[in-house]
Formats: C-alpha cells, structure tokens, sequence
C-alpha cells in the first residue's frame, strides 16, 4: 500500500511541475512577443525579454529562443517560440516542451 501511495504522490508533484514549467515558458513566450511587436522594437528585444522572464521565473533555464516574425490572418505579428527541457523524475513522457506565443505588429 505505501508503495503505491508513494508512487502517486510523485505522479502528482511530477504533474505539478512540468504544468508550472509549461506555463512559465508560454507566459514568457507571449512576454517576448509583445516586447518585439512595439512600435520601434527589434526583434532581438524581444528575445531579450523572453530569457530575462525565464531568468526571474525559473533561474537560468538552458531555454532555445527565437524570435520571427510572421503574418497571422494578413497581419504582421511577431512569433516567439520557447524550447526547453523538462525537469522529469524518470523518463516517461516527452524530454523537451516547445511553446509559442504570437503578437500583432503594433502601427504608428
């Protein structure tokens, strides 16, 4: 019975964390993407952004970001896609999570 208990408590914190991991790369995705899509911003400050959220939320995560811009329904907006390994206990599941977040192109 304990070790059963104890091998669902773990599924558990495991579920836990790749959620918090998964929402903290979406929120600094979407963070990113805003920044790049101000009137007058690069897109190397959104990227900037985006590893700078990553820093504060889960300290110097080895995260993969780039920065592009695309055209979402004829409008131009720009794309951040985050890419980073997942704090798994054993190896079930996937090893790497890529999120994105999108913003419109702001216009002067």
């Amino acid at each position: 019975m304990t070790p059963l208990l104890l091998l669902v408590a773990l599924s558990v914190i495991q579920l836990i964390l790749v959620l918090h991991v998964r929402s903290t790369l979406t929120a600094a995705a979407a963070e990113g993407a805003r920044t790049a899509a101000l009137s007058g911003s690069a897109l190397k400050a959104g990227e900037a952004r985006t590893k700078q959220v990553l820093d504060q939320a889960i300290g110097g995560s080895e995260a993969i970001v780039s920065v592009s811009r695309v055209q979402i329904s004829g409008s131009p907006a720009i794309r951040v896609r985050v890419t980073a390994a997942l704090p798994l206990f054993g190896m079930l599941g996937p090893q790497v999570l890529t999120v994105e977040g999108h913003s419109f192109v702001e216009r002067r």
